[in-house]
């Protein structure tokens, strides 16, 4: 091979080089919320309409190798709008998604799923930690009184501490109509009775089979979802809540007294043709009220939750004491 010859090839290899690198080129970027600028871990980053793409990694950085020929790249993240940025012979970019609270209404997390909003609306009810924190209530279930429609919360007996009946939506089997209730995730049997007030982050009632169909038959009468505080980043938080009562009758119902009712005896035994049973009625007196005799006026009633909380990137931790004490207005 002359001289020449081997130039001339050297020429057109160096050419089809130089053709190659201005043919393709390295986009870097971060992609971050635009409210806050939390970088967005495993947001999309593709070529319009083509199959070309990558995602960002747990800062919000990416790298894509694109074509001369490639001018709009397309960002999207789950619950934020999508944007289409064109390049202009750019090399970086910082790009900021908008948050779309309107794609997050769409749908609603149901036990470990997701289900259309459309499908379960009204058919889900919630009592957040705001609307627990001024209830002094005796039993967690008694929160959910007045606050959700459809479910019917009773006492089962005027007895200090005694469990309260849960209905959602009335009494759907033959045996046990209780509602399932899930503790973070786990069933539990028994009620809910053994959790502090001050613990509850939240509670969720699904009431239909549409919302609740995640928990199969379980779930026939309802379901009941309370999900608990978590301790989170930060220094230590110390919270206290305490609150002191005191109960009594609401009313007394109107009786006779001793010397009342001697008469009205009286009268009935005359009205029967018989013998006066009380020659002296007025010598009982008023006799013993046995309502007075049987309340325990200002029965006292008290609860105090403590609870420490705190973490860090690697754990965290939430721990937390109850004291309840509550004395009957009968006495015993």
């Amino acid at each position: 091979m002359t001289e020449t010859m081997r130039l001339f090839l050297y020429t057109i290899l160096l050419s089809l080089i130089s053709l190659n690198a201005l043919a393709q080129q390295v986009v870097k970027g971060k992609v971050s919320d635009e409210a806050d600028g939390t970088p967005l871990i495993g947001a999309t980053i593709s070529v319009k309409d083509k199959n070309a793409g990558t995602i960002t990694d747990t800062d919000g950085n990416f790298e894509l190798e694109v074509a001369s020929g490639d001018e709009v790249l397309v960002f999207s993240y789950t619950g934020y709008l999508s944007q289409e940025i064109r390049l202009d012979k750019r090399n970086s970019l910082d790009i900021r998604l908008q948050s779309s609270s309107q794609l997050l209404d769409e749908v609603v997390v149901v036990g470990y799923g997701v289900q259309k909003k459309s499908v379960v609306t009204g058919s889900i009810s919630k009592v957040s930690a705001e609307d627990l924190r001024d209830m002094p209530v005796v039993r967690l279930e008694q929160s959910l009184q007045g606050r959700t429609s459809g479910v019917r919360v009773t006492s089962g007996s005027g007895q200090p501490g005694s469990g309260a009946v849960v209905r959602i939506r009335g009494t759907t089997t033959i045996g046990d109509s209780n509602p399932l209730y899930i503790v973070d995730g786990v069933p539990i049997e028994g009620g809910i009775d053994y959790l502090n007030q001050s613990d509850i982050e939240s509670i969720e009632v699904l009431k239909d089979a549409a919302s609740a169909a995640i928990y199969g038959a379980r779930a026939a009468n309802g379901v009941v979802i309370v999900t608990t505080k978590q301790g989170k980043k930060g220094l230590m938080e110390v919270n206290l809540s305490s609150y002191y009562g005191l109960q009594n009758p609401w009313r007394k119902l109107t009786l006779l007294n001793a010397r009342e009712y001697a008469t009205l005896l009286n009268e009935a035994a005359g009205a029967a043709g018989q013998e006066i049973l009380f020659p002296n009625p007025a010598s009982l007196g008023n006799g013993t009220d046995w309502q007075d005799a049987i309340f325990n006026y200002n029965a006292p009633m008290q609860n105090h939750e403590l609870s420490f909380s705190a973490g860090n990137d690697r754990s965290s931790y939430y721990a937390s004491f109850g004291y309840f004490d509550q004395e009957g207005i009968v006495a015993t």
